[in-house]
């Protein structure tokens, strides 16, 4: 059995953030299709031509009626997210949609209920669970070395003065899906959530600045971006009963020089400077520092899960539940970046 699959759209995200992954499980994926608007190959056309083994069309009927496609990859503008969603649901095919999953909670629902009415799976693909940094940051909680949590602090900083010139709402669909869905899917729904979310330079206009807390029983979270942090921040802070763990910013995939041809990605065991470091006291009582190894990133992972849901009705890695979370969390972000 393979996932068959066909992607709407052709994209960074496709290119970066999918393709090289599924290159490295040719034993369980086959890519059969890109779909894309003629008005977006027009001037375009040579990158068609680095995926000789893929066929471009740009007819969506193509896609949606051959039989054997049974997983349709949405990357579109977020705005088509859900129709094209739904489109292939109503087509008898799987889904798995780019984050936001679609732009309400509401929306979000009403996509869940129509898959399950149809018998088929729609997923969200909330790879950034898998990124290096989280893997690793997950690996330590999990070893229970620090013992009872009590506070993880999560930052998506830049210094990005540009800032200024960008007026509107988005970043929070765009950007900070990814840390409150890392924190979601790793804690679960939180108790309590506070937001402060605005603009330091379009209060009421932009949502470019968000710090949001979320409360668990003994444990707060927190999510942090800011475009004006010039020196380097951890990416992650990690507080437990027995000790801490200091996770560094490893800098971005999306920042790798453009070249022709498909996008290469290094899997790779990153050097020793772009290691954690975990400082605790172990069960001897000892005081014990020393850095962590980081775990190499591979979205590919979120594939392996869907074929285990598809094939094997395992439970799905990024659950419903979750992704309406999500959403409303960032409903509620928007809102309150609205009215700063």
């Amino acid at each position: 059995m393979m996932l068959v699959v066909a992607y709407i759209g052709f994209g960074n995200s496709v290119c970066r953030y999918h393709l090289p992954y599924v290159e490295r499980r040719k034993d369980t994926v086959k890519v059969k299709y890109i779909y894309r608007r003629e008005e977006d190959r027009q001037g375009d056309e040579e990158r068609e031509t680095w995926y000789p083994d893929i066929t471009f069309t740009t007819d969506i009927e193509q896609v949606m009626n051959d039989p054997e496609v049974n997983l349709i990859v949405v990357n579109t503008p977020d705005a088509f997210h859900v129709s094209y969603t739904m489109q292939a649901l109503e087509h008898g095919k799987n889904v798995l949609c780019e984050k936001p999953f679609a732009l309400t909670a509401k929306e979000a629902q009403e996509v869940f209920a129509f898959a399950k009415e149809k018998g088929l799976v729609a997923m969200a693909n909330q790879s950034h669970r898998f990124d290096a940094d989280m893997r690793t940051v997950r690996k330590v909680i999990e070893s229970g070395v620090l013992g009872e949590i009590l506070e993880v602090e999560s930052h998506y900083d830049y210094y990005r003065p540009s800032i200024a010139d960008h007026k509107g709402f988005g970043i929070l669909y765009g950007l900070a899906v990814h840390p409150i869905d890392q924190i979601i899917g790793q804690f679960g729904k939180p108790n309590k959530v506070v937001y402060d979310c605005r603009s330091f330079d379009h209060p009421g206009e932009s949502d470019d600045y968000y710090d949001i807390d979320f409360f668990y029983d003994h444990m707060k979270a927190i999510v942090k971006t800011s475009y004006y942090v010039k020196l380097d921040y951890p990416r992650f802070i990690v507080h437990g009963r027995k000790g801490s763990f200091l996770m560094p910013a490893l800098g971005h995939q999306s920042a790798l020089a453009n070249k022709p041809g498909p996008v290469e990605i290094s899997f790779d065991p990153l050097p020793e400077d772009k290691w954690g470091t975990l400082s605790y006291i172990d069960e001897k009582g000892q005081d014990i520092t020393k850095k962590v190894p980081t775990e190499i990133q591979d979205y590919g992972i979120i594939y392996d899960n869907l074929y285990d849901v598809i094939f094997n009705g395992q439970p799905k890695i990024v659950k419903d539940e979750e992704v309406i979370e999500v959403l409303k969390i960032i409903e509620k972000a928007t809102k309150v970046a609205k009215e700063a």
